[in-house]
């Protein structure tokens, strides 16, 4: 146990994965199969409370390698000749790009594949293990103090009311960002083909708002609590999380409709454990793994046949109703423009 603890750490600190799975063959005969993730609270609900059944029916070792979306891509990208993870978690967006580059191994059909719905699958490669979506949140506390009403449109992203006091996330680091940016150039008359429209308005409506665009949500918590943030793009669950932390901010379904938000995960192709891959990836559809990922983690399960308690059946019951009325980017065509629309943003948003 001791020499598994010691080759987590190491898979932890960022040494080559490759090093990493010598070491596992050298002194531990164990399979060792690598699951890219986010990283802090959902890495340890994983390695705490999902995976180790798992591990357990199938006697392996499941090691998490902990990052941001991109930073998993970008990883697994550069290893694509010789893959050094099994299994991936990336947002929708990002698992688009993933499945163009041929990073992603088709899933083989089963009955819980078959369980998700149509609306959580992304092509073959790839199925949504929770589900989400972007809207917006705001400072309970703040509005309470000033009087105001709940938002509810993305317009009020320009409300005069707010200035200096809204916290956006950055169109180039973040898919929140990107999110409000598109639901507002929608607003603006734009479409995913045509961002004109949003770039144009944006620096005279929303842009005398902004406090500070922000690399990615981390600091939101920070900033609520500063009393610095009013409103900014956020998932229901996110803010959830926060306010279990005793951090004063609600959630605000936009009449427009949210945006489509989930997490998705493939097999990476061409790895050395292909079956055990698809084992995994399948486990991770079932009920038995996303029941503790909601009672414990808040995490909204893509399998309809996971059950729920009276503390997190209303959460559920929620997302279904956003996901009703949410928007779903077409990522084939956002990611084929992505990178003019991020230089132009730093260029001309955030310069």
């Amino acid at each position: 146990m001791n020499t598994l603890r010691s080759l987590k750490r190491l898979a932890l600190t960022g040494l080559p994965l490759a090093a990493t799975a010598l070491a596992s063959t050298t002194v531990h005969a164990q399979t060792t199969l690598y699951l890219g993730m986010n990283g802090g609270t959902m890495e340890r609900l994983y390695a705490d409370q999902v995976l180790p059944a798992f591990e357990k029916a199938n006697d392996v070792k499941v090691v998490i390698v902990p990052g941001t979306s991109s930073d998993i891509l970008a990883k697994v990208q550069a290893s694509k000749d010789n893959p050094q993870m099994h299994v991936m978690f990336l947002d929708d967006g990002i698992m688009y790009r993933a499945i163009s580059m041929g990073l992603c191994g088709k899933l083989q059909p089963s009955a819980t594949l078959a369980d998700i719905p149509a609306k959580g699958k992304i092509k073959d490669e790839a199925v949504a293990v929770s589900l989400g979506v972007t809207g917006l949140a705001y400072n309970s506390k703040m509005f309470q103090e000033n009087g105001w009403s709940a938002p509810t449109s993305w317009a009020d992203m320009a409300d005069k009311r707010y200035k200096d006091k809204l916290v956006f996330q950055s169109l180039a680091s973040s898919t929140f960002g990107l999110h409000g940016f598109l639901m507002f150039n929608r607003l603006q008359g734009g479409t995913e083909t045509n961002v004109e429209p949003g770039f144009k308005a944006w620096p005279k409506t929303v842009g005398p708002n902004v406090l500070e665009y922000i690399a990615s949500s981390a600091k939101i918590s920070e900033m609520v609590q500063t009393g610095e943030a009013a409103l900014f793009p956020l998932t229901p669950t996110q803010v959830t999380a926060l306010k279990l932390k005793g951090v004063p901010v609600e959630y605000a379904p936009p009449k427009e409709g949210a945006v489509v938000l989930n997490v998705a995960e493939c097999t990476i192709a061409n790895n050395d454990q292909p079956e055990l891959a698809q084992k995994l990836a399948e486990f991770l559809l079932t009920p038995q793994a996303q029941s503790p990922a909601l009672e414990l983690g808040d995490q909204i399960p893509s399998n309809p046949k996971t059950p729920t308690s009276d503390r997190t059946r209303g959460q559920v019951e929620a997302m279904n109703k956003y996901l009703e009325t949410a928007v779903t980017i077409d990522w084939d065509q956002v990611n084929q423009v992505r990178p003019e629309w991020n230089a132009r943003w730093s260029r001309t948003i955030e310069r």
